[in-house]
């Protein structure tokens, strides 16, 4: 990690949870702040991820339609179909 570390947080965890975190600092023979550290990384990375893929997928769309715009409840409602039909 390239920042210093500034700011303690106070974290409660259940005991399970507890165990799997010290687990994985035990065989990356780490601390556990850094494994939550990690985790939060990673899980902010992730969150940001989806929302520029789903970004980029809506511009697309657009890019593809030759058609004038549509009003912005029927361009929500071709897009949750056509997620729909990607999902099934």
């Amino acid at each position: 990690m390239s920042s210093t570390l500034e700011r303690r947080v106070h974290l409660l965890l259940a005991q399970e949870q507890y165990e799997r975190v010290a687990d994985r600092a035990r065989r990356r023979h780490t601390s556990v702040g850094a494994v939550i550290r990690e985790a939060i990384d990673l899980s902010f990375t992730r969150e940001l991820d989806v929302r520029v893929a789903a970004a980029d997928r809506i511009l697309a769309w657009g890019d593809d339609n030759d058609e004038p715009p549509e009003e912005w409840s029927e361009s929500k409602r071709a897009l949750e179909d056509e997620l729909a039909a990607k999902s099934s």
